[in-house]
């Protein structure tokens, strides 16, 4: 079996993370969405099913996508704030913490689609 170019899903991923976060914060009304339970309560969990999805859609590299659906988060808090922000480092841990359940998503489904493929 060749492996397929991780391109087209890593670009998924970004796409809809970046989406997920422009959209919550035209929801919402803030610069950052995680301020507001919307976020919590919709996106959030909408970003660990589409990383569930992903992960049963491209198996190879589940958690990867997970991860840059997240970090896709990050950059858009960025692009739409006009500046990275001196606590960066900060923000960007945060989405690393927040994209585990996402990985563990996106692992699970990777199981399940491997074993449907069989």
């Amino acid at each position: 079996m060749s492996r397929r170019s991780p391109v087209k899903p890593l670009a998924i991923a970004a796409g809809i993370g970046m989406a997920l976060w422009l959209a919550a914060s035209l929801l919402t009304g803030r610069r950052e969405p995680w301020d507001d339970s919307a976020y919590w309560v919709i996106v959030y969990p909408l970003a660990i099913v589409a990383s569930a999805t992903l992960g049963f859609a491209f198996p190879e590299r589940p958690k990867l996508l997970a991860f840059v659906l997240f970090a896709a988060q990050f950059a858009a808090m960025c692009v739409r704030n006009g500046e990275v922000g001196n606590l960066w480092p900060l923000g960007l841990a945060l989405f690393a913490i927040l994209a585990l359940p996402g990985a563990v998503a996106a692992q699970l489904a990777a199981r399940l689609s491997k074993r449907s493929a069989r």
